[in-house]
């Protein structure tokens, strides 16, 4: 719906049942990245749909008015608000659809597990009638979920309870966009398809990140929550002895992307978090890939927090939370291919069982500049700590990582940024 006046807003708000503090506050569907807020300030900065007509500022609150005000990832300035719960998997009436109103041409999984049972199929990759049915099921979720972000859009949630729930955001080959107080959860594929060769004892592979960026620049993510909530990949049976992954990432950013902030936002109860850099042999990705990610919280996350290949990414005055009952930590900082990571004043908080040691893992990756860290409360020389443990098995880094950041705020000390970032990072939190 198009909102051509102040006073239509302030009407629209109360019918949708928006608290009336959403629109006495600051409005900050118009606010554009601050000067030196990291890399997405670079070249120009990041300003979204801050240019946007009347016509072009949008509330919706459902699937179909969503999709309507996306344009099919026009380029067209637009602002998207988001006012309550939107449910990606809805047909264009608003009716809920689940698993079983996408299966189509035989899938099923009973089927699916019987024809690729490795015992019987082998290592090869699946083919055949059952997994052409799971092809044709997933184009059919595909076209529902995959939510194309175009060039100059700012999405903005309204008050502290926008949520987008199964939604995958596709920012694919666009430019200057802002999505900021919103909640975005349980990016839920039906169909993931089993790879035999994957890591060696094969894996299963959904399809849908909750962000996905691929040749984005300019992109600035604040104070969002992206999460797994409603169906934890935790909770998935097991097949083939692999755990019956649902979900991807949380927010990948890949493809040759550049010139990204995210900040003030939340990851949690995920597996696979973050992943800069796809691929070793991206080598297209070189000088591309700049990140910045600050006043974070990576609460219940397994690994890639992030993962970074190639990119320079300023890692600072985050917060890392691994929960007392953490069974399946792998590791927070992934040190690959390339990559420049500039890690400063970060705090960490983990159980007894795991050790400082494994808060860093590298694959072939060859330097780390680390300072300031803090674990449980102590400081920490994250670099040092690696090379020591890790000596012998895999080659040192260096803290020489070619490069070190200006574009940024204060940087303040771990245990000040600790405690900012718990009150404040997230959806329903900008202040």
């Amino acid at each position: 719906m198009r909102l051509r006046h102040a006073a239509l807003a302030a009407a629209l708000l109360g019918v949708l049942g928006v608290p009336a503090h959403a629109d006495d506050a600051r409005d900050i569907s118009r606010d554009t990245l601050p000067p030196n807020d990291g890399w997405a300030s670079a070249a120009g900065g990041t300003t979204g749909g801050a240019a946007a007509d009347d016509a072009h500022v949008f509330t919706v609150t459902d699937r179909a008015g969503l999709v309507r005000a996306l344009d099919g990832g026009s380029d067209t300035p637009k602002i998207i608000r988001i006012a309550g719960t939107i449910d990606a998997n809805t047909d264009d009436r608003g009716r809920r659809l689940d698993c079983a109103d996408y299966t189509t041409g035989g899938y099923s999984l009973k089927k699916y597990l019987a024809a690729y049972d490795p015992r019987t199929w082998g290592a090869a990759r699946p083919s055949g009638p059952q997994e052409e049915a799971r092809k044709a099921s997933a184009a059919r979720q595909a076209e529902r979920i995959e939510l194309r972000v175009g060039s100059n859009t700012t999405i903005v949630g309204l008050g502290d309870d926008a949520l987008l729930k199964g939604a995958s955001l596709q920012i694919s080959d666009a430019d200057n966009v802002i999505v900021r107080n919103v909640e975005i959860r349980d990016a839920y594929d039906c169909f993931p398809v089993w790879q035999p060769n994957s890591g060696g004892l094969g894996d299963w592979k959904a399809a849908y990140d909750t962000i996905w960026l691929r040749g984005a620049s300019h992109v600035w993510i604040d104070h969002v929550t992206l999460s797994d909530k409603g169906h934890l990949d935790e909770d998935e049976p097991t097949y083939f002895a692999r755990n019956h992954l649902r979900h991807d990432g949380l927010l990948d950013i890949t493809g040759g992307s550049d010139l990204v902030t995210v900040s003030w936002s939340r990851f949690a109860d995920h597996d696979k978090a973050m992943l800069i850099g796809n691929g070793d042999t991206a080598t297209g990705d070189r000088g591309r890939l700049r990140v910045t990610l600050h006043h974070n919280e990576f609460e219940s996350v397994v690994q890639r927090a992030p993962r970074v290949r190639f990119g320079q990414v300023h890692l600072y005055n985050n917060r890392y939370v691994v929960p007392e009952d953490a069974h399946d930590y792998r590791y927070s900082i992934g040190v690959s291919t390339e990559s420049a990571v500039y890690a400063e004043h970060n705090a960490f908080h983990t159980p007894g069982h795991i050790e400082a040691a494994d808060l860093v893992k590298s694959w072939n990756g060859s330097a780390l500049h680390d300072e300031g860290s803090l674990f449980n409360g102590y400081p920490v020389d994250l670099l040092t700590i690696y090379n020591a443990y890790n000596s012998g098995s895999e080659r040192d880094l260096t803290a020489d990582v070619g490069w070190t950041p200006v574009l940024h705020g204060p940087v303040d000390s771990a245990a000040a940024a600790d405690r900012a970032v718990a009150r404040g990072a997230g959806a329903g939190r900008i202040r």
